[in-house]
């Protein structure tokens, strides 16, 4: 199950029965099946205040997730996305609101399957995996 939700904006432009496909294929390409997964858009500031009361973060954000279990081959997880920085990182690295929105969106996906970005190896290889996702959903 894959829900879209909001907490203190607009719902964003987005076609919730292509989306929900698309995640659950990526999720399926890496071996993995979707199990819960919560998405809630919200405003920078809101993102900001889930983000220093729940993770002690004081810093915006375009994402945040928050697993709802361990397990190892099936998905769970709440996503907070701030449309905000979501629009700004649009503008910065010259992309389109709709194509940064799904990186965002498949980018926690990536995390729950196992990818970081920590380093700047780490952070290489998401965004390979994140172009990836993008193009099935794209082409």
């Amino acid at each position: 199950m894959i829900r879209f939700s909001t907490l203190d904006v607009e719902m964003p432009p987005i076609d919730p029965q292509k989306a929900k496909r698309w995640i659950c294929q990526v999720a399926e390409n890496h071996d993995k099946r979707v199990g819960e997964l919560y998405y809630y858009f919200c405003s920078d500031e809101k993102l900001l205040e889930i983000n220093r009361a729940r993770l002690g973060h004081d810093f915006y954000t375009d994402i945040v997730t928050f697993p709802l279990t361990d397990c190892a081959t099936v998905l769970s997880s709440e996503f907070c996305i701030s449309l905000d920085r979501v629009k700004e990182n649009a503008t910065t690295f010259g992309r389109s609101y709709e194509s940064e929105l799904h990186r965002v969106i498949i980018h926690g996906v990536l995390h729950l399957i196992g990818f970081d970005d920590h380093t700047d190896e780490e952070e290489l290889v998401m965004r390979e995996k994140e172009e990836e996702a993008l193009k099935l959903l794209f082409n």
